[in-house]
């Protein structure tokens, strides 16, 4: 297994970036974040003092962005397996 044994955040930028690439709202960033609406994402690109994103938030992030739903299913299932209730939203697409 790999450990990170040094990590640098992405800057405000990266983030809005990232936001800009996806074609995403506020919103929409703050569910692929597990965050809870889109002012929590602000909190990460912008104002005087923006707060650096974690890396396990980042993996987070990417594993959503990356996996397959099976994948994704697979990794909750194992959470739940630790000893975590994993519950979801309804989809309303």
């Amino acid at each position: 297994m790999k450990i990170i044994k040094h990590y640098t955040p992405p800057s405000t930028s990266d983030l809005e970036a990232l936001k800009g690439k996806l074609n995403k709202t506020g919103n929409e960033m703050a569910a692929i974040a597990g965050l809870s609406d889109g002012r929590q994402w602000r909190k990460y690109t912008g104002g005087a003092s923006p707060r650096e994103l974690s890396a396990q938030m980042l993996f987070f992030i990417a594993a959503r962005l990356t996996l397959a739903d099976d994948q994704l299913d697979a990794l909750y299932e194992q959470m739940r397996q630790m000893g975590a209730a994993v519950e979801f939203e309804a989809d309303n697409s």
